[in-house]
């Protein structure tokens, strides 16, 4: 089978996983405390090629390619002032901890809100944590202080969807708590959009590849085969 055709296959789905991932990003380009995913892209190792006869050398075939990792990107976005009571954001580093349907999980998005029984939680409905693991009072003035919201250090965080991770907690967070403001997206609309266009742009040449390399067979099968 003609190798060509794996060669730029492999491009073409290592270019729909990162098309997959910018428009997730783009998606939450508002959301906020959201973090974009990365990737990293490899070629499979190269198949050394020699003269059959001679046995000397004659170069390396690719193999195509495919993605080596996946990270996100956890540095600090810039924070923007909302006046609100009940939004807070992390100023540096650190996670709030919030209690999820699956255990503690940790997010950067501070966009609370009060729940019936007067506690501070998420959007979602989950409760978020003080200092020692324990639900926030709000204050009958609907208002919290940032010394009761917790800010944990994680490490080895994986995103675990809906703007949460999970992680191994190491003690408090190197961050500090602002009241009446939240962190923005860490996605650049402009720059994700031409990322989004270099990668489609990207897919199209393989297609093509792909094209011309049915093309030929198809005359080799078809016309020299009458020769």
């Amino acid at each position: 089978m003609e190798r060509g055709l794996y060669i730029a296959a492999s491009g073409m789905l290592t270019e729909q996983v990162r098309q997959d991932l910018i428009s997730h990003d783009l998606a939450n380009a508002s959301t906020p405390g959201y973090k974009a995913d990365r990737v990293t892209t490899k070629s499979f190792g190269d198949l050394m090629l020699s003269n059959t006869q001679t046995g000397q050398p004659i170069g390396a075939l690719g193999l195509g390619a495919r993605i080596e990792s996946q990270v996100t990107d956890l540095t600090p976005g810039p924070l923007r002032e909302t006046g609100v009571p009940t939004d807070f954001a992390v100023e540096g580093e650190g996670f709030f901890s919030v209690r999820s349907s699956g255990g503690v999980r940790y997010t950067r998005d501070g966009q609370f809100q009060t729940s019936s029984n007067g506690t501070l939680v998420t959007a979602a409905g989950d409760e978020v944590l003080g200092p020692k693991g324990q639900p926030i009072k709000v204050g009958a003035d609907g208002t919290v202080a940032a010394s009761e919201v917790g800010v944990t250090k994680l490490t080895t965080a994986k995103r675990e969807g809906d703007n949460l991770f999970s992680g191994a907690p190491s003690g408090a967070g190197p961050g500090t708590v602002r009241v009446g403001a939240l962190e923005g997206s860490a996605v650049d609309p402009i720059t994700t959009m031409v990322d989004m266009l270099g990668s489609l742009r990207a897919f199209e040449a393989g297609q093509r590849v792909i094209t011309t390399i049915d093309s030929t067979l198809a005359k080799a099968t078809n016309q020299v085969g009458t020769i």
